[in-house]
């Protein structure tokens, strides 16, 4: 076969050129980290290597989320506890306020004391996260979600969802609590509240309600007691005790719970699983609503009870059917205070077990990240000993190939003519 100097001089040309591009291949993976420098190097590690890259950022745009979440739900855990200490500041003044040696100067200095806990607490109702954004309006977080209305009561204006925020491929968490569930719910084992109604005349006091027996007929019915004038009995009063249902209260004798005659000397009435202790002289038509706290006849405002302990410890109380009102609305004031710092402690705990949860995920996304690291790098990186033995053998094949193109291009017939 007759090989032509072309020939040996292309195929010479194509060893070098093959030798050189091996030796540059490696290079680039020595100077990179990497075995897998273009696709082509290997396509399958190459194709895994970029689902394994994307998984890698989703897990990072998790754990940055993870803190935004974590700082929302520190404020909030924060401002609940500052909450939590005005609650329990107002009860104090409110026990302070009960005593009977108080004069009428003593308790409008409480009630001056109580506005402040009140405008504070106000404050930290409408508190906002560092971006802004008002922490207990819910979705409508640009605005303040609690403002006072003309009449000088505090309405809520955000709305009844929480912001959530996607932690996990598989969670998506509350990162803050609109303010309804803070300062216009109960725990859901609040149980009932006296009150006596605006418009009472007399001055009939009571203490309790004590719930006898949760399983009795009724329990958890809303009542109310209406006093009547009676010449039949000696007293000159009786009572009724009403149910309300279906939205109205049931008035005709068949539908009345108890009735009897009021003597005012401490009696107890007993219904309903639940026993209530009254006092006084009442006037005809005073009524005492009974009723479980967070039903219709009594949602919760913690801010509505702040302020109707005010209004009363504001206002002298001389005349018997005054100091009644202020005792009863004391009484009143202070369950729902109770209410409201179980419900308060109640949402703490649950942004504490979110806080804590998110301390899982971390753990669990931290985990998952190194096994991430670890398959891409098994996919692409270089293992160097390997590469640097194939890197000089490349060299010496290179050099190999530049000799060989050397001796052959030398060769000549005419060397030995």
């Amino acid at each position: 076969m007759r090989i032509s100097t072309v020939t040996m001089f292309e195929q010479s040309t194509a060893s070098m050129n093959r030798q050189q591009s091996d030796l540059m291949r490696v290079s680039q993976q020595i100077a990179s980290g990497r075995r897998v420098v273009n696709p082509s190097d290997d396509p399958q590690a190459a194709s895994r290597a970029i689902g394994v890259d994307q998984a890698m950022a989703a897990t990072k745009q998790y754990e940055d989320s993870r803190i935004s979440a974590r700082n929302s739900l520190s404020q909030t855990e924060s401002i609940l506890n500052s909450v939590s200490d005005a609650v329990t500041s107002a009860k104090t003044l409110l026990i302070q306020a009960s005593s009977d040696t108080l004069s009428n100067v003593d308790r409008q200095s409480i009630a001056s004391e109580l506005r402040g806990v009140y405008e504070s607490m106000l404050g930290q109702a409408n508190a906002t996260d560092g971006n802004g954004r008002y922490l207990f309006g819910g979705y409508s977080d640009n605005a303040p979600p609690f403002v006072k209305s003309a009449d000088g009561n505090v309405e809520y204006v955000g709305d009844n969802n929480a912001r959530e925020q996607r932690v996990d491929s598989s969670r998506l968490m509350p990162v803050t609590e609109n303010g309804i569930g803070i300062f216009k719910s109960v725990p859901s084992g609040a149980g009932y509240i006296a009150e006596a109604q605006p418009g009472n005349q007399g001055n009939v006091t009571f203490g309790g309600p004590q719930v006898t027996n949760v399983n009795a007929e009724g329990y958890g019915d809303s009542y109310r007691v209406v006093f009547t004038e009676d010449a039949a009995v000696n007293s000159g009063f009786s009572y009724q005790v009403q149910r309300f249902e279906d939205g109205a209260w049931l008035e005709d004798d068949a539908d009345l719970v108890a009735t009897g005659e009021y003597t005012g000397a401490g009696q107890p009435l007993a219904f309903g699983g639940l026993n209530i202790t009254l006092q006084g002289t009442p006037v005809e038509g005073d009524e005492i609503l009974l009723a479980r706290a967070g039903s219709e006849q009594r949602e919760p405002d913690l801010f509505r009870s702040m302020e109707a302990a005010i209004r009363v410890l504001e206002t002298p109380a001389e005349t018997d059917a005054e100091k009644a009102a202020l005792r009863n609305t004391l009484n009143t004031s202070m369950r729902d205070l109770d209410n409201a710092l179980d419900n308060v402690l109640t949402v703490r705990a649950s942004a504490g077990a979110r806080l804590n949860e998110l301390d899982v995920i971390d753990a669990v996304g931290s985990n998952r990240m190194l096994n991430y690291t670890q398959t891409l790098s098994d996919l692409v990186d270089l293992d160097y000993a390997e590469a640097i033995s194939e890197y000089s053998l490349r060299q010496v094949g290179l050099q190999a190939a530049q000799k060989a193109f050397v001796d052959i291009k030398g060769l000549s017939l005419f060397n030995y003519m």
